[in-house]
């Protein structure tokens, strides 16, 4: 059997598609301004609707669409046509994806489609077409070529009915002025959304957890108040006011320069200009901190610049941020 090289097919596919999207990007009008200013009004959500391969590019813009500011679903026209039609109202707007153009499911919907109000807007790959015609506006991807071989299988055609999608969502997105913390209001739970929306008061250290000492007390007894809180540190703490930190560092130090050590008070051992940061910041931010004085925690103060917390490298980590 004759040896296949995958790596020209796969350069292959890829440069047709790649031109397919290129021409695609200079033959786009007017058009999709006006699909775009639509689908700005719409008072409902915007339904995407599709079948097969071009039903599943349908359901990825739909949740692009929703994640970017854009309310979404998408609605599989088979199943449409037995149910799922009724997720659909008046105020909506619907876009119809189909590379063909004459989806027999999609057709049968379209008079449904019409009694309900909806207004429809179509990306197909022949404005010709009875979906194309039976649309306000529809868009055109021009390809003329699949990367398949056989000219069967969907692959330009997806590709290019995707990047439309993607173009609209991202162009809606713009005019709304969306911006990075609406975005982390949609992925709560990613960790995307974490580093947009996670503050350092959410997962810093505080209350009993901390370790706090006196300027006044021994390394003895710090050294027992850091291995009782299990944190690594110690804040050194009076009537409120930060005094110091005092880190591992700070123990290797002492031992090496001290004889008694053990007795010294801790305000002559710690480290007076410890390195803080707000309640109110972004974990993010604590992150970029740390790195760049590379340090493993940092003393949270709140608004009037008095102790917190603390949060550590560990807790960021905990908290899915690195």
């Amino acid at each position: 059997m004759k040896k296949i090289d995958h790596l020209i097919i796969g350069r292959r596919t890829i440069k047709i598609e790649a031109n397919g999207l290129k021409k695609l990007a200079t033959s786009i009008g007017n058009e999709f301004n006006e699909v775009c200013n639509q689908l700005l009004r719409t008072k409902g959500k915007i339904i995407t609707l599709g079948i097969g391969k071009s039903g599943h590019i349908a359901k990825k813009v739909s949740a692009t669409l929703s994640s970017t500011g854009s309310p979404s679903n998408f609605i599989n026209a088979a199943e449409a046509l037995h149910g799922d039609i009724g997720g659909i109202n008046h105020s909506d707007k619907v876009l119809i994806f189909s590379h063909s153009g004459q989806s027999k499911e999609i057709l049968e919907l379209l008079p449904y489609l019409k009694s309900l109000g909806c207004e429809v807007f179509s990306i197909t790959g022949s404005k010709d077409s009875i979906i194309a015609k039976s649309s306000i506006i529809n868009l055109d991807t021009g390809i003329s070529e699949e990367a398949c071989p056989l000219d069967l299988a969907p692959t330009t055609s997806t590709t290019a009915s995707l990047a439309l999608g993607d173009a609209i969502a991202v162009a809606l997105l713009e005019a709304k002025k969306f911006k990075a913390d609406d975005f982390a209001k949609s992925h709560p739970g990613g960790k995307l959304g974490k580093r947009l929306i996670l503050k350092v008061e959410d997962i810093m250290k505080k209350g009993k957890e901390l370790p706090i000492v006196l300027p006044t007390d021994s390394l003895a007894k710090t050294l027992i108040e850091i291995s009782s809180k299990g944190l690594g540190v110690a804040l050194i703490i009076e009537k409120s006011n930060l005094k110091g930190i005092f880190t591992d560092g700070d123990l290797r130090r002492a031992l090496n320069t001290k004889t008694d050590a053990l007795e010294v008070p801790i305000a002559k051992l710690m480290s007076k200009k410890a390195k803080t940061i707000m309640h109110s910041s972004l974990a993010t931010d604590a992150i970029n901190l740390m790195q760049q004085n590379q340090i493993y925690s940092l003393v949270v103060l709140d608004q009037k610049n008095k102790p917190k917390g603390l949060i550590r490298m560990h807790d960021l980590i905990e908290a899915g941020l690195i």
